[in-house]
């Protein structure tokens, strides 16, 4: 075995970035040539349908050089909060804990958990309560966030927490089923994260 492995060693080193990555979108736009021939080889009458492709702008390309704000995207499924706002950082409720994200941050997709979502522009802090999501994090300075729901702190009643708070731990202790236990889970980790975040 350990003779191997002075072989895999001194073998010559593959490029690291040989493909692209998958959130780089090109700067012109592509056609699906391939989609759109078999299309007009079935139905050559109607005209081929729009693909997600058609409906994406091209990202600039990354820099060369550390851009100085960092372009957010934040959107929720019924609502956009912020479109190509450029901003200084923000500061993320991921699972694996809270994210900085400034200007030139490694590409990174990060699932995020019930917390505080802070937009950060000169010396304004604008703060988001938001229940779950995803951020995609792109190497051109790019931020993409997606939260299933989300509301501005100062709009949270700090009276209507603590009472459903209470409410979901009764629940989680009288829960007789799983579904029941899962749903009450839930229910007391979104609302101490909230609790968290109006007192902390």
């Amino acid at each position: 075995m350990l003779r191997r492995a002075t072989a895999l060693l001194t073998r010559p080193v593959i490029s690291l970035r040989a493909r692209p990555f998958s959130t780089d979108v090109s700067e012109t736009p592509v056609a699906d040539t391939s989609f759109y021939d078999a299309w007009k080889k079935v139905i050559p009458t109607i005209e081929p349908p729009h693909t997600p492709l058609t409906f994406m702008k091209p990202r600039p390309p990354t820099p060369s050089s550390i851009p100085t704000k960092l372009t957010v995207n934040f959107v929720l499924p019924y609502n956009s909060e912020l479109a190509a706002k450029e901003v200084d950082m923000v500061i993320i409720p991921a699972t694996t804990g809270h994210m900085g994200v400034l200007p030139g941050h490694v590409a990174t997709i990060a699932e995020l958990k019930p917390g505080v979502l802070s937009v950060h522009e000169g010396t304004d802090v604008t703060k988001y309560f938001i229940s779950s999501g995803f951020a995609f994090i792109h190497a051109n300075s790019y931020a993409d966030i997606i939260a299933v729901e989300a509301v501005p702190l100062d709009r949270v009643d700090a009276s209507l927490v603590q009472k459903g708070l209470a409410e979901f731990t009764q629940k989680l202790s009288s829960a007789s089923t799983d579904l029941e236990k899962a749903e009450a889970q839930i229910g007391v980790d979104v609302h101490s994260a909230l609790n968290a975040a109006l007192t902390g």
